[in-house]
């Protein structure tokens, strides 16, 4: 169990992720906090074309990518970038205590 520094238990916090794909078809979110689940979090698309999707996390670094039509795709607003086992590169984002 993750704990704070005022030795309780960290909380999950509702951390948001967008995606611009207008033309897609269906857009979802694989990272380490879902087992990279393709299916696991399909995310919902606005008018703006945007997809976006809030996911409950822990405090720390969680690897991700986005699933658009059935492809791996990279987060263009992705701070941190990190190799992963398939020559390519998962997203990072962090999440603050």
């Amino acid at each position: 169990m993750i704990k704070s520094s005022n030795n309780k238990p960290a909380a999950p916090n509702a951390v948001p992720f967008s995606f611009a794909a207008p033309k897609a078809r269906r857009v979802s979110l694989a990272g380490d906090f879902n087992n990279w689940d393709r299916e696991d979090m399909p995310m919902y698309k606005g008018s703006d074309g945007v997809w976006y999707l809030s996911v409950s996390l822990l405090p720390g670094q969680h690897q991700y990518r986005f699933v658009a039509d059935g492809k791996w795709q990279d987060d263009p607003t992705a701070q941190q970038k990190i190799t992963n086992a398939m020559g390519s590169e998962n997203c990072v984002k962090t999440v603050s205590a």
